[in-house]
């Protein structure tokens, strides 16, 4: 694909079938940088092999572990229990989770790695990240804009902090809890909500020992440093943030019934299956199962009359991905979808609150957009709209599943961002009976 291209969704009629939802983003990500710190092999089955990971992988290559792919999905990591420095910069490309991730990585290495990605990726702020970081003795090097890569990270010796966070954040938690297994003493994490507990989760699969307190709506997470990680099995479940395509297409193209299978399940992943049924969807689960660690399950969608609702603002962490495609399935719902407490949405790949309000109204949808939010009126969707993304992957791939409902076709501009989370996304959607082209 190129930057020339423009997809065109089109009023479809019912869509029809089974599919699997693409290995988890968070895990992919996490796999392939735990293997690289841990000392041994690491195999990994079901890997996301967007664009995003692959970048990620790429970096672990140059920061001195062995990355190789077997076969499709099938990843092998061989990690010398450090990290070097690298020959050259690191291109993280569009990887938000990537690069906030490897800072914490690198950090607690006596080494120096420059970071820089694509010019989205140069747009987002990193010292969520990086003050955390500089409290525990690692020094950043800023190349252009302070807050932005292009930055130099020197990692050395580093000491425990206890932080809270403002506002929950499973990259920044991530950051400091890697960077904590090479700090002297214990580090603690304190968040008022909880957040994606993927690291967590995949510390005590290699080893560590990660202790972890809950505390009235959040918890605090504890990690003595010193400890070595151990190369694993990795079996990556389903991404509920991809599935959430397919799926809602199906609530929202009359007569429809999909089903997306092997669908990670945990708890801090599913508000937005949770918002749906809450707005009336016929969403049912079965075959729940644990894989690698996470419960996983098919789900299945059938066309529904939705009625909008106030999403719990507590709800935010557990979704705060899924809000672009809430607010496209809440255009079609009876009455207003109220979602606040979501100011995080306008510094993702994009504006991500901006973007969804343009691009709903140029589709004929009422939308009153909030600093910290948004609500969407449902009714009539005409379409007829051409959306700029901004190269963002959601906001295309949201407003594509919208023109399958709308009353006329929706064009989509620079939809090549979506091979970095969902690679075959139209070939799936099409294969379901969707009219997506280019």
């Amino acid at each position: 694909m190129t930057t020339s291209q423009t997809f065109i969704a089109s009023p479809s009629g019912p869509l029809q079938g089974v599919v699997k939802a693409p290995g988890d983003k968070s895990i992919s990500h996490r796999s392939l940088i735990f293997g690289g710190l841990a000392e041994g092999v690491t195999e990994i089955d079901g890997l996301l092999e967007g664009e995003d990971i692959l970048a990620t992988g790429r970096a672990m290559s140059s920061l001195g572990a062995t990355v190789e792919k077997l076969d499709q999905g099938r990843w092998k990591v061989i990690g010398k229990g450090r990290l070097q420095s690298p020959q050259d910069l690191i291109d993280c490309g569009n990887a938000g989770t990537g690069v906030r991730l490897l800072m914490g990585a690198v950090a607690g290495y006596p080494i120096t790695a420059t970071f820089d990605g694509d010019v989205s990726l140069r747009k987002r702020p990193m010292k969520r990240v990086t003050g955390p970081l500089a409290q525990m003795g690692a020094r950043f090097d800023w190349k252009a804009d302070e807050d932005r890569v292009p930055v130099a990270v020197n990692g050395g010796e580093l000491v425990a902090i206890d932080y809270t966070q403002s506002v929950a954040s499973a990259q920044v938690k991530s950051a400091i809890l890697l960077a904590a297994l090479n700090a002297q003493g214990t580090t603690r994490v304190t968040e008022p909500e909880k957040s994606r507990d993927h690291t967590e989760r995949m510390l005590t699969a290699f080893g560590a020992k990660v202790d972890v307190q809950e505390v009235g709506e959040g918890w605090i997470i504890s990690l003595e440093g010193g400890q070595p990680l151990r190369g694993t099995k990795v079996s990556v479940p389903g991404d509920p943030s991809s599935a959430a395509f397919p799926l809602a297409a199906a609530l929202i193209v009359p007569g429809s019934e999909v089903t997306v299978e092997g669908v990670m399940l945990n708890p801090l992943r599913t508000g937005l299956f949770d918002t749906w049924i809450e707005m009336g969807a016929d969403l049912t689960i079965s075959n729940r199962r644990t894989s690698g660690g996470e419960e996983i399950g098919d789900i299945t969608a059938r066309y529904s009359k939705l009625k909008g609702v106030v999403v719990p603002e507590m709800r935010a962490a557990a979704m705060i991905d899924e809000y672009p495609i809430l607010a496209a399935t809440a255009a079609f719902a009876e009455g207003q979808t109220v979602m606040r407490g979501i100011g995080e949405m306008r510094v993702k790949e994009s504006d991500r609150i901006a973007l969804m309000t343009a691009g709903l109204k140029a589709c004929g949808v009422e939308v009153e957009e909030e600093p910290e939010g948004f609500i969407v009126t449902g009714g009539p969707v005409k379409g007829g709209a051409t959306v700029e993304t901004a190269h963002d992957h959601r906001i295309a791939m949201s407003h594509l599943v919208l023109g399958l409902a709308a009353e006329a076709p929706v064009s989509v501009l620079d939809p090549e961002m979506i091979a970095t989370s969902f690679p075959g996304f139209v070939t799936l959607m099409n294969g379901l009976g969707a009219k997506i082209g280019v």
